[in-house]
């Protein structure tokens, strides 16, 4: 395997044996025979001295009361690291990554994608409450040289969304070679939003994590090798750049961070203070939330403000990620630990006004809930079936309030995607989430063997033909089936396939 290194080989096969073993026996006798020293497997740039480069904003024109933006999916070529060769990558309007579209809430908006790939692609938006034709999900391919547009109102909280390609069976690659950028949501008329850090690339920042691995001539090299979980890169980078240096002029600055990788699953903290959490995938939480770290796993994000003092210079470091009762540590990225972004304040910072006491009041009914499901998550599977596009596999109701209990079964990691909504933790194994997971989520790490309920509510969109998607975000995993489809109808309608029926199984 060329380029890869910190792999071990414990591979998807053996993972999968263990996966039905439990924690006793099989996989602890797997690690018994195995070292799990505390050793990365990723490679930190000596010096962190490369200037952050900032995802512009994207330009936007009105038509008929819609604010209009256009992205170009394109090839071209990126410098990971100083020094190095560039490498074949693709992006929307640009060489690699996208950038970042901003609207507000209640605005009409909408995106024309075009695509110059040599192959179809998707355009999805992740965390977004759409209706399902406009969801950008594998049903709605780009082929090259066409043009999609999605059109829709902004009808949910101020938040960070992003975007990225959701072809079936090609999203890890896509993803990888560069189709990201993020999707803020505003609210100019609430004065606790403004009174947040808000001026972009100032004391609000985007941080786009993603992982890499590079051959002897510098290009990307997309094999996982047989990884259980998929690709863990041996590059870090911050919006495309190793070794990434952020300029702070304000005593607190905003980061909003994603974690675009494919598989890999961080946890976030500066070594010598703690951070203020603000928000989730879905939006502000409901109060300031003081902690040292928080984990991420592809596709989450999370919003934090870090205070500095004129002339300090720390480091956003990944810690070795709690990752529950997993087997083999090493094998999934748990005994990484690396630097991930420089942060130097400047001798004189501008003051930042105080941080509200309230952030954010919301939250749904558990009383009112009606349907309940389970999904359990294990090897490719989803409550035992493999994604199939002609498949309905959830029919949801206009205006119910529903809790799905997602199980990971296996010793290795999944986390739960759901299109469409933005839900709430409710428990984990029967008690309440920790704090940082008391907000809106559309994404969420399954520790193994822990049953976790999610509260959600499906309001505004129906379509008994075209479905949403719920899935594991490690994007291996969903590419080889981890993967179902569900429709929300009107009460008392029935899902009806046959607009999907021509598109085949996995």
């Amino acid at each position: 395997m060329t380029g890869l290194t910190g792999l071990t080989g414990l591979t998807r096969r053996r993972l999968l044996l263990l996966g039905g073993a439990g924690l006793a026996g099989a996989g602890v006798a797997v690690l018994a025979g195995c070292s799990t020293a505390s050793t990365s497997s990723v490679s930190e740039p000596e010096e962190f001295d490369t200037p952050l480069p900032i995802p512009p904003l994207a330009e936007s024109r009105w038509e008929a009361g819609t604010r209009t933006f256009s992205l170009r999916a394109q090839e071209g070529s990126w410098q990971f690291q100083p020094g190095a060769h560039g490498a074949s990558t693709w992006g929307f309007n640009g060489p690699y990554g996208g950038p970042t579209l901003r609207a507000n809430v209640g605005e009409r908006v909408a995106v024309e994608v075009g695509n110059d790939l040599p192959e179809a692609t998707s355009t999805h938006w992740h965390g977004m409450h759409l209706p399902a034709e406009m969801d950008g999900g594998p049903h709605q391919m780009v082929e090259p040289g066409d043009t999609w547009r999605a059109e829709w109102v902004i009808g949910q909280a101020p938040c960070t969304l992003w975007y990225h390609p959701h072809p079936h069976g090609q999203t890890e690659r896509h993803v990888y070679r560069g189709l990201a950028g993020m999707f803020w949501l505003d609210d100019p008329q609430d004065p606790v939003t403004q009174a947040l850090p808000h001026t972009y690339a100032v004391d609000d920042v985007p941080v786009i994590i993603g992982d890499k691995t590079f051959d002897d001539q510098g290009e990307l090299v997309i094999d996982d090798g047989g990884n259980e979980v998929g690709l863990l890169g041996d590059v870090v980078t911050v919006n495309g750049v190793a070794g990434a240096r952020l300029e702070v002029t304000t005593t607190l600055v905003r980061l909003r961070i994603l974690n675009a990788s494919t598989a890999r699953i961080y946890s976030l903290g500066i070594a010598d203070r703690s951070m203020l959490m603000i928000a989730s995938d879905g939006g502000l939480l409901r109060s300031p939330l003081e902690l040292e770290r928080v984990r991420l796993s592809p596709g989450e994000r999370a919003e934090v403000l870090v205070a500095l003092d004129p002339g300090d210079d720390v480091r956003l470091h990944s810690f070795e990620p709690e990752l529950g009762s997993v087997a083999a540590p090493f094998a999934v990225g748990a005994n990484d630990s690396f630097d991930v972004l420089r942060l130097v304040a400047a001798d004189e910072l501008a003051a930042s006004a105080e941080v509200p006491e309230q952030l954010a009041s919301f939250g749904l009914d558990a009383a009112a809930v009606g349907p309940r499901r389970r999904f359990e998550l294990e090897d490719r599977e989803i409550n035992g079936a493999r994604m199939d596009m002609a498949r309905i596999d959830e029919t949801v109701e206009l205006g119910d309030t529903e809790m799905w209990t997602v199980v990971n079964r296996n010793l290795f990691p999944h986390n739960f995607h759901v299109h469409d909504v933005q839900f709430e933790v409710r428990s984990i194994d029967g008690e309440p989430p920790p704090p940082e997971l008391a907000g809106r989520k559309d994404t969420v790490y399954l520790e193994p063997q822990r049953e976790y309920e999610l509260l959600m509510q499906f309001i505004d969109y129906t379509d008994p033909q075209m479905p949403y998607m719920y899935h594991c975000h490690l994007l291996r995993h969903e590419d080889e089936g981890m993967m179902g489809q569900f429709v929300v109808v009107q009460p008392g309608e029935r899902a009806d396939p046959s607009m999907i029926s021509g598109h085949g199984g996995h």
